[in-house]
């Protein structure tokens, strides 16, 4: 038996030696981990990062945090969970296509929002204005798998979570692919999701985008794809057309234009914001109200408390609130919110 599970990990590395391109990340060519540990008998290094972000808690929370549309009704809005899944879909055809390794795609793309707060960017912006020395959602999701749920993953993995935004280049082209796939996404099912809202219109957005990119979002994501596939074929980089580049910013700063600054979608941010601005306050004067806030010796108070709250879901955060700064009204039986 023990011959047979040893033949199945075998197996897993021949495949990646013989198939995948010279210029993918290899599992047993991995720069390791952390901490030394032994290895699994069939699954590879970047399956078990895969494998230990699926089943975190964190990545569970995600569920119930807001892509852009705060606590939307209707069951068809994306949350950041689903955010994270179109992320990987995308990911791993792009990988699959270019003979990269998928494995690590995926890791990368299911960890890479692990630290995201409650509320999208916003909750990210206040506690980035709150915070000694800055809060930025890529840090904190290395800090998630790193420090907080302490999963051990492999370097590979936690560069491409670090480096999925910002201006600094993933080491491998899987994160490379994940870092271009991000912006794919949320692009796409950010606009899906403003039609469905009636903040626009299919026709609103500019002919220029549509007439090279597509008018519905299968189009627009086959282009991108199709064009990243085209241009990053046996090349050590993954690269975009500048033609195809130069459409997906277009679409992108009309996307901030209309949608995501000062449009509909954005009614109950500063309710979010205050939120989460109390609760940071609220918890410095008040430490030890929550037995969740781990403070640890070499650290200050601040990025506990930080820690605490960017764990939290919206609909979490929100019942925080209500508990410390809302008064409750007697009922006989209880307090209940007026």
């Amino acid at each position: 038996m023990i011959s047979d599970l040893t033949d199945i990990k075998l197996q897993q590395l021949k495949f990646e030696e013989t198939y995948l391109h010279s210029f993918s990340a290899k599992s047993v060519n991995s720069m390791g981990r952390k901490r030394e540990e032994s290895p699994c008998s069939i699954r590879t290094e970047f399956q078990r990062d895969r494998d230990r972000i699926l089943h975190n808690k964190a990545f569970r929370r995600l569920k119930h945090k807001t892509q852009v549309f705060i606590s939307p009704r209707g069951d068809h809005y994306r949350t950041r969970i689903t955010h994270t899944l179109e992320v990987s879909q995308i990911s791993r055809t792009i990988a699959r296509a270019l003979r990269l390794n998928e494995d690590l795609t995926e890791a990368i793309a299911l960890g890479h929002d692990l630290g995201h707060t409650p509320f999208g960017h916003t909750g990210e912006d206040v506690l980035n204005e709150l915070m000694p020395g800055g809060f930025r959602h890529n840090e904190q999701s290395v800090r998630v798998v790193s420090i907080i749920e302490d999963l051990n993953l492999t370097l590979e993995t936690i560069d491409g979570i670090l480096n999925h935004t910002g201006k600094i280049r993933p080491i491998t082209l899987e994160g490379q692919i994940v870092k271009i796939a991000d912006r794919i996404a949320y692009l796409n099912h950010d606009i899906d999701d403003a039609i469905r809202a009636e903040i626009i219109k299919a026709r609103d957005i500019p002919e220029s985008c549509t007439r090279l990119l597509g008018g519905s979002t299968n189009e627009r994501i086959t282009s991108m794809v199709m064009n990243i596939v085209q241009n990053s074929m046996n090349r050590d980089e993954i690269l975009m057309s500048d033609e195809i580049l130069d459409s997906m910013n277009e679409l992108r700063d009309w996307m901030f234009e209309n949608v995501y600054i000062d449009s509909p979608a954005k009614a109950e941010e500063h309710k979010a914001r205050r939120i989460v601005s109390e609760l940071y306050k609220y918890y410095i004067k008040n430490p030890e109200s929550s037995k969740s806030i781990v403070k640890r010796d070499d650290e200050p108070i601040e990025r506990s408390i930080a820690d605490y709250i960017a764990g939290m879901t919206d609909r979490f955060a929100i019942q925080q609130y209500i508990e410390k700064f809302i008064p409750l009204s007697w009922n006989g039986g209880g307090y209940n919110v007026f």
